[in-house]
């Protein structure tokens, strides 16, 4: 899996970065900073600080992001004809992206508006 990692597309990259994003303003929210480490992002894209439930999470949002078999015409998740999260997993995401969306939106990220409707 590691040679796959190193050759993301310019896409993947963006929706590994922006999902590490929203499950970091979550776990923060909801699981606060107490046992938390960091989470290394693949293909250099960053850090971020999680739980162990939400890295174990993110490991799986990445894994699953990673082997979509709808690159060129990759629509956003919740508009997809295939939906690879398993049925716990996809309502985790939901929960995740409402929770902050609605977080990042308030602090002035209004860039994440349009992924937040669309």
């Amino acid at each position: 899996m590691m040679a796959t990692m190193e050759t993301l597309t310019k896409h993947q990259k963006k929706d590994i970065r922006l999902i590490g994003t929203f499950v970091e303003v979550y776990c923060a929210g909801r699981h606060g900073t107490g046992e938390s480490s960091l989470f290394s992002l693949p293909a250099g894209l960053g850090e971020r600080r999680l739980c162990a439930e939400c890295a174990a999470f993110m490991a799986y949002a990445v894994a699953r992001r990673v082997k979509c078999p709808l690159e060129a015409e990759k629509p956003t998740c919740k508009r997809c004809r295939i939906h690879c999260y398993s049925e716990a997993n996809r309502a985790k995401v939901k929960e995740v992206m409402a929770y902050s969306g609605k977080r990042l939106m308030l602090r002035g990220r209004l860039d994440y508006i349009w992924h937040y409707f669309f």
